[in-house]
């Protein structure tokens, strides 16, 4: 908690300083729209981890099994975690650096390098660094979702659905699944069997691509028109 409100505080100082803008300007107030991409962002990230997970288990002989010793307060801990992680990924890398480079540089290149960042940065928060094959999957993955924030920071200017789209995967990754730093959460893998190559790349790919698709046509097709539209006088 201490480390969001020092972020807060940088964030509010470097948009200060460069811009004259308060914390405002990264779109943090409600609105009426706001909530809504929130929301979307949530649930198509929250639906595509379970298909991730479920079609594995469907396609192998392993299955889920229910943690026990999981409880309320177990499960209120990780979520809480897990939503300050993702608040303190969305405020360095679509903060104020982001809104500040993107009143700098075309948006495209404002967004490449903070996708760049987040996949290096994810090099030591996912302990990559120094196993080249690894490091190679692993900013695949992340930049392409990196990519997919700042991008939908960039068109709606406001934290709601990169935020939402973030929380989403990894509350269920991390609680749901047991996918992540914290351990055995609600639901334990049991068996051993691996995928064959062609089937761990569909996996793969389906993991890097289906949700910045959907994000990318629902900012395409359905946000923008609305964005668009001038404002009733």
């Amino acid at each position: 908690m201490i480390g969001l409100l020092i972020e807060l505080i940088a964030s509010w100082l470097l948009l200060w300083l460069f811009e004259r803008k308060d914390l405002l300007a990264l779109g943090i107030s409600p609105t009426r729209k706001r909530p809504g991409n929130f929301l979307f962002g949530f649930l198509i990230a929250s639906l595509c981890c379970a298909i991730y997970y479920f079609s594995f288990t469907i396609n192998t002989n392993n299955h889920w099994q229910m943690n026990a010793t999981f409880n309320g307060k177990q499960f209120g801990s990780a979520s809480w975690w897990t939503l300050t992680s993702v608040l303190y990924e969305e405020l360095i890398f679509r903060g104020a650096l982001l809104y500040i480079l993107l009143q700098r540089v075309r948006a495209m290149s404002a967004c490449m390098i903070s996708a760049i960042a987040f996949g290096v940065y994810h090099w030591f928060t996912m302990n990559a660094f120094g196993n080249p094959v690894q490091m190679i999957f692993v900013f695949f993955m992340t930049g392409i979702w990196g990519f997919m924030f700042a991008m939908a920071f960039a068109k709606t200017r406001s934290l709601y659905l990169p935020a939402g789209l973030h929380l989403g995967w990894n509350l269920l990754n991390t609680v749901v699944f047991s996918e992540g730093p914290l351990g055995h959460q609600f639901l334990i893998l049991k068996g051993e069997e691996r995928t064959g190559i062609a089937l761990s790349l569909a996996f793969y790919l389906f993991q890097v691509f289906a949700v910045p698709l959907i994000t990318y046509w629902y900012i395409k097709w359905q946000l923008l028109p609305q964005l668009s539209v001038p404002a009733s006088r």
